[in-house]
C-alpha cells in the first residue's frame, strides 16, 4: 500500500469513527474525495479497498461507497466469488506461512527478533487506539518480515510477490471487531516460538493463526494433505 493510500485511509477511518461519517452515510464521490485529499483516485480506491476489508465501509456498485457504522460487522458479508478467492489465498499462505515460521526459528538473528518484536508491540499499540488501519499494516509486516528472516530467499521472494493479495486477506478478519486482539495473541505465540528457536512450534503456531484468521473472517479453506495428516496426528508438519 503506498504512503498517500495510507494517509487516506487513515483519514477516512478517524471520520468514521469520530462519527463525521455515521452509520449507512454515503461517503462524498470518489472525484470529490480525491480533490478534497490531494491525491489520485487510484490511491483513493485502495484506501476504500483497505476500509472495506477492515469491515468499515461497504461498496453499493453504480450507487456508492457506505460507512458500515464504526466498528460494525461487515455489511453482507464476503460474497462468494470473494470468499472462494480468499479461502484459496490461505490456503496458499498454509502452504508458505508456516515454513517460512520454522525456518526464521533456525535462522533469525538477534536485531532481526528485537524487529519482530517491535513490529508486535506496535500492532497492540494500533489495537489499543481502535486504529484497524494501522493494526493491519503491522499485522502484514510482521509475516512479511518472517519469510525475509527464513533465510531461504526463494521463499522470501515468492512471499513478497504476493504482497497485495495476502495484504486483503490479512485484513478480512479485523472486521469481526469482538475478536480483533486474538491476532495479536496468535501472534505472540508464533513470536514465542520464533524467539525460542523451536521450528516445529514457530510451525504450528503459524498454522494455527492462518485457521483462526481465517475462522474470524468466516472462510473456510482445505489444509493440503500432508499438514492435515500430521495436525490430525498431533504431529507439527
Amino acid at each position: 500500500m503506498d504512503r498517500l493510500s495510507s494517509f487516506a485511509a487513515h483519514l477516512l477511518q478517524g471520520r468514521i469513527q469520530d462519527g463525521s461519517y455515521g452509520p449507512g452515510d454515503a461517503l462524498p464521490s470518489q472525484r470529490e474525495l480525491s480533490l478534497a485529499l490531494g491525491i489520485s483516485r487510484a490511491s483513493l480506491r485502495e484506501a476504500i479497498s483497505m476500509l472495506e476489508g477492515l469491515g468499515l465501509v461497504y461498496c453499493q456498485p453504480g450507487k456508492g461507497v457506505y460507512v458500515c457504522g464504526g466498528l460494525a460487522p461487515r455489511y453482507g458479508g464476503l460474497s462468494r466469488t470473494v470468499s472462494e478467492q480468499a479461502g484459496q489465498m490461505f490456503q496458499l499462505r498454509a502452504v508458505l506461512e508456516p515454513a517460512a515460521a520454522a525456518l526464521a526459528a533456525s535462522a533469525i538473528t538477534a536485531d532481526d527478533l528485537a524487529q519482530l518484536h517491535h513490529l508486535h508491540d506496535r500492532m497492540q499499540q494500533a489495537l489499543r487506539q481502535t486504529d484497524l488501519v494501522g493494526a493491519s499494516g503491522f499485522d502484514l509486516t510482521f509475516h512479511m518480515s518472517l519469510a525475509r528472516y527464513s533465510g531461504n530467499t526463494v521463499l522470501a521472494t515468492v512471499v513478497r510477490q504476493m504482497e497485495q493479495p495476502i495484504s486483503h486477506s490479512v485484513r478480512l478478519p479485523f472486521a469481526a471487531t469482538p475478536s480483533i486482539w486474538e491476532t495479536a495473541e496468535e501472534h505472540g505465540e508464533v513470536l514465542d516460538a520464533v524467539s525460542r528457536h523451536k521450528p516445529e512450534q514457530a510451525y504450528a503456531a503459524m498454522l494455527h493463526h492462518l485457521q483462526q484468521a481465517a475462522r474470524r473472517a468466516d472462510i473456510v479453506f482445505n489444509l493440503p494433505y500432508r499438514i492435515a495428516a500430521a495436525q490430525s496426528e498431533g504431529v507439527s508438519a
